[in-house]
């Protein structure tokens, strides 16, 4: 049995199965692994997603869109292919996709994470014959902490901004990674405000059944209001804006895993710089593609040389697959 899935100008298309996986362009039917911006579309025909994540879908792709939900694990059948998506761990509603034909099975894991997150559904390793893997950070430097170790420096460091009397900003992706922050803050140690786009996400995660801590939109916040013992959680754009202003004297800081490469921190202007990543870690990548047991696999999304020739060495039939999924400061890291 071949490979089912080919590259054409529109993204990944399963042409016998009738669906592109993340198309770039409008396809009659699409099957979106989330609701981030570089993995969706508009104007498809028909869309096939996650239950679990189609509330922040919508804030993508509108009311008017066509989106056939599934649980996770149910399957379908397109053209006498077997289809079905599998928690990915990245966002809420992130998942993998697995293709079954004629007894060879597929898995495209879109974007995934393998350490554990209470805002979504854990990752689910899939046994398969052909495995596509992300390599959003495939490189030997990539390697995460435990989170929770993670957020203690993050509330040392609002606590020592509260006896300088500075407010402190987090910026975090606005879907998916501010709400990982937010999930390991302390609310007790005082107020926690968001900028509008990231108050909108939350909201749409509250209504997927997320309980995430209260916050306080900053458009609501008077006059008056005192920022100095509040943490703020905006998105990465909001930095240099005229509405950082409104803080005064405040400490930055950017969650994200490409603060691992030294000197980021300070090409992305920011005081502070906090590892944490939606994606998984250079070690989670190999151990991942290891274990699915793929006789063959495919590599896009990132670091795709540096990640075939780790596994060609490994004997592993490795080949890279070209897209034009992005990863920076305005889609998710």
């Amino acid at each position: 049995m071949t490979f089912p899935l080919r590259m054409t100008e529109r993204g990944l298309d399963c042409e016998g199965g009738g669906f592109h996986i993340d198309p770039w362009g409008p396809v009659d039917r699409a099957v979106v692994t989330h609701a981030h911006a570089d993995h969706t579309c508009k104007g498809c025909g028909h869309y096939l997603a996650s239950r679990e994540g189609s509330h922040v879908l919508r804030t993508r792709l509108g009311n008017e869109a066509t989106i056939q939900l599934l649980e996770y694990g149910e399957a379908i059948d397109l053209n006498g292919y077997r289809l079905s998506l599998h928690p990915a761990g990245h966002i809420l509603g992130s998942a993998q996709v697995r293709i079954e034909h004629h007894g060879h099975v597929t898995v495209f894991s879109g974007d995934y994470k393998r350490q554990p997150d209470p805002t979504c559904t854990p990752f689910e390793l899939l046994r398969c014959h052909s495995f596509i893997t992300e390599s959003t950070f495939g490189l030997p430097v990539y390697r995460w902490d435990e989170p929770a170790r993670v957020f203690e420096v993050i509330r040392a460091w609002w606590g020592s901004n509260q006896e300088a009397g500075r407010a402190s900003v987090i910026l975090a992706y606005v879907l998916g990674k501010a709400q990982s922050v937010l999930m390991g803050l302390d609310p007790s140690m005082g107020p926690v405000y968001t900028h509008s786009l990231v108050e909108e996400m939350n909201r749409r995660y509250r209504m997927s059944g997320v309980g995430l801590p209260n916050t306080l939109p900053v458009e609501k916040a008077t006059r008056k209001s005192d920022f100095s013992r509040a943490i703020i959680l905006a998105p990465p754009s909001a930095r240099g804006t005229t509405w950082m202003r409104q803080f005064g004297d405040c400490s930055t800081a950017l969650a994200s895993g490409w603060m691992r490469i030294r000197g980021m921190r300070r090409r992305r202007g920011v005081d502070r710089g906090f590892v944490l990543s939606d994606h998984v870690d250079w070690p989670g990548l190999m151990e991942t593609i290891a274990a699915t047991g793929a006789e063959e696999v495919h590599v896009t999304h990132g670091f795709v040389a540096t990640v075939v020739r780790a596994l060609r060495e490994k004997g592993i039939d490795a080949k890279p697959l070209k897209a034009r999924f992005a990863a920076d400061d305005t889609t998710e890291d």
